[in-house]
């Protein structure tokens, strides 16, 4: 489960954040994950509520997007939604292509009191 990782990596982010902007603990962060990243949503929502005691995020609101993932035919140039690494192209059904959104692990914003 490498979303246990990817838990304690936030949470060390959101450390540094309250130690540089002098904050006491954070009342909410956002979080955005792609579809196409791999990570499952409900498994880092687990690490997270595993994760965070005694930290600052431990009173935190935890928010996750989900990012659609999307990419563009290499072939026709064709832009489409994809939620998985096996959707052809459904102009000229080619598997050439760029996932151009969908691969994100982001937070987006972190609010301190």
């Amino acid at each position: 489960m490498h979303e246990l990782s990817i838990a304690t990596n936030i949470i060390e982010i959101a450390e540094e954040f309250v130690t540089k902007n002098k904050g006491s603990h954070i009342s909410k962060i956002e979080i955005e994950v792609g579809e196409l990243s791999g990570i499952v949503i409900d498994s880092l929502n687990f690490a997270m509520e595993l994760a965070v005691k005694e930290t600052v995020l431990e009173r935190a609101e935890f928010v996750i997007t989900s990012i659609e993932g999307k990419s563009k035919c290499n072939k026709c140039g064709n832009e489409f939604s994809n939620s998985d690494w096996y959707t052809p192209c459904p102009k000229c059904l080619s598997m050439d292509f760029e996932i151009i959104a969908g691969k994100e692990l982001r937070i987006k914003s972190i609010f301190i009191d």
